[in-house]
C-alpha cells in the first residue's frame, strides 16, 4: 500500500447500523475474497435469509468466537490509498479499558448516528468516548439515509444536533457524511440519491485522515530497563520508545541530568550498528558510569518533561474503590520502567463506563470499572509524556502490593 495502515474505533449503537456499514465496506472496497463471498452468500440461503451486509459480520464474529481468521477486536479492510483496521468492542466498557490499558490503540474516530433516529441518548454517550479518549480526528456517518427518502432538511437538522453535542464536549467533526449502509450510498461509491452533497464518500473521507507520526518522527525516549556486564564493559539495556538513538550522540538521562555518549549501539547476535529507532530493543555502551533503571534517556538538547504531578484518565480494576488521600497510601505509579509512590490528589471527573453516566465526584472515590479524570502526584518526579505523543511514556498502571489497581493515560503532565 502507498501508505501505512490506519486504526480507526467506530462507535454507535449497533441498532444504527455498525454491523451492516462494516459489512458494507469489506464488500465494496473488494476486501473480502471471491470464496468468503461465496461462502457467506450460501450460509444466508441455507438460512432462507436476503445477504444482509449485517449477515457479513455476524458471520466473522461466529469465526471470532472460534479463534479463526479476524481477532476479537479488529476487522481489516482496504481502500485504493492504504489499509485499515476498524477497532471494535462489545461495549464502552471494554472499548474504555481496551484503550487506556493499551490493547486499542486507534488513530481517529467515525461515530455512526441513524438520521431516522437522530442524537439518541447512546449516541451522546458514544460522542463522550470520543471525547475521553481524546481523539483529534473525528468523523461522524449519518446512517439510513434512505429511511428518510435522502432528504437534506432532516440531514441538516440532525447534523445541528449533533454538532451542538460535539461542541458541549469540545469535539470537533472534520468530515460529515450522510450515507445509507443498506444500499451503498456514499460508502464506498458516490450516490445519485443526494445530488445535494458533493463532498467525499465515507472511504474517500477516511484517506484523508492522517496518519499519527511514527516514534521514529519523534524525540529519542529511551526508558533505561537495566545494566549487564559483558566483556568486561556495562551496557545500559531497553526499548527506544520515540526516535532514534546513534553511535557518537550524547544522551542526558532523567531524573539526575548526567549527559553521557554512546560509543556502540547492539542488539542480540548483532555487531555495532549505527542507529537503533524506535520500537527497537537494544544495549548500548556509554562513555561514564551507567545510568540506573527507570531513568529516561532523551536528546542532551531536549529535556522529557519530568513531573511529581500529571492529569490522567484512569480506568479502576480493584473492588476495592480509590479514595483521594493526603498519602500515598500504598499506591504505587509504574510507567514504562519507572515506580515510585503516588496519591490522587483531585478527582475531576467520575463516569461509569458501562452507561457513561456522570457520578458524583465529592465523596473522593472512584470504583471498580469506572473512568476518573484526575490529577496524581508522585513522591518522587517521573518522565512522562501525553500518551497522545509517546504512548509507552504516557500509559502507566497503578498497582498497590503486587496486584495492579488501575490502568491510565496521561492527558497533560503538570508543572
Amino acid at each position: 500500500m502507498p501508505d501505512q495502515t490506519l486504526s480507526f474505533v467506530m462507535v454507535g449503537h449497533i441498532d444504527h447500523g455498525k454491523s451492516t456499514l462494516i459489512g458494507r465496506l469489506l464488500y465494496d472496497t473488494g476486501s473480502l475474497s471471491a470464496g468468503k463471498i461465496q461462502e457467506i452468500e450460501a450460509a444466508a440461503r441455507a438460512e432462507g435469509k436476503p445477504l444482509e451486509y449485517g449477515f457479513v459480520m455476524d458471520h466473522l464474529h461466529e469465526e471470532r468466537a472460534r479463534g479463526i481468521t479476524i481477532d476479537t477486536a479488529q476487522t481489516f479492510f482496504s481502500s485504493d490509498a492504504r489499509d485499515y483496521v476498524i477497532i471494535d468492542a462489545p461495549g464502552h466498557k471494554e472499548f474504555i479499558k481496551n484503550m487506556i490499558t493499551g490493547a486499542s490503540q486507534a488513530e481517529a474516530a467515525v461515530l455512526l448516528c441513524s438520521v431516522s433516529e437522530g442524537v439518541q441518548e447512546k449516541t451522546k454517550r458514544h460522542a463522550y468516548v470520543i471525547r475521553l479518549l481524546g481523539l483529534e480526528q473525528v468523523m461522524v456517518a449519518y446512517n439510513k439515509m434512505d429511511l428518510v427518502d435522502y432528504d437534506q432538511e432532516r440531514f441538516e437538522g440532525v447534523r445541528r444536533d449533533m454538532n451542538e453535542w460535539l461542541a458541549r464536549l469540545g469535539v470537533q467533526a472534520s468530515i460529515e457524511v450522510p450515507i445509507s449502509a443498506r444500499e451503498g450510498d456514499n460508502v464506498a461509491n458516490r450516490s445519485e440519491n443526494m445530488p445535494w452533497y458533493d463532498g467525499p464518500t465515507l472511504v474517500d473521507a477516511l484517506d484523508l485522515l492522517e496518519k499519527i507520526p511514527h516514534a521514529t518522527s519523534k524525540r529519542l525516549r529511551f526508558p533505561v530497563q537495566d545494566v549487564y556486564a559483558h566483556d568486561g564493559e556495562q551496557f545500559v539495556v531497553g526499548r527506544v520508545e520515540s526516535g532514534t538513538v546513534k553511535r557518537g550522540q550524547s544522551i542526558r538521562f532523567l531524573p539526575g541530568g548526567q549527559v553521557q555518549t554512546v560509543r556502540e549501539v547492539r542488539q542480540f547476535m548483532r555487531e555495532d550498528m549505527p542507529e537503533a529507532v524506535a520500537g527497537e530493543c537494544v544495549a548500548l555502551l556509554l562513555d561514564g558510569e551507567p545510568p540506573q533503571r527507570g531513568q529516561v534517556g532523551c536528546p542532551e538538547d531536549s529535556k522529557a518533561a519530568m513531573t511529581s504531578r500529571l492529569r490522567a484518565s484512569v480506568f479502576w480494576l480493584a473492588p476495592e474503590p480509590l479514595t483521594l488521600t493526603k498519602d500515598t497510601d500504598g499506591l504505587a505509579l509504574r510507567c514504562a520502567t519507572q515506580e515510585t509512590p503516588c496519591r490522587a490528589a483531585e478527582l475531576v471527573e467520575r463516569v461509569d463506563s458501562g452507561s457513561l453516566a456522570h457520578l458524583p465526584t465529592d465523596e473522593g472515590t472512584l470504583g471498580e470499572t469506572e473512568v476518573g479524570e484526575m490529577v496524581i502526584e508522585t513522591e518522587s518526579p517521573v518522565v512522562v509524556e501525553s500518551f497522545y505523543d509517546v504512548q509507552e511514556l504516557g500509559r502507566f498502571v497503578l498497582v498497590k502490593g503486587h496486584s495492579v489497581v488501575a490502568g491510565g493515560i496521561v492527558t497533560q503532565p503538570e508543572g
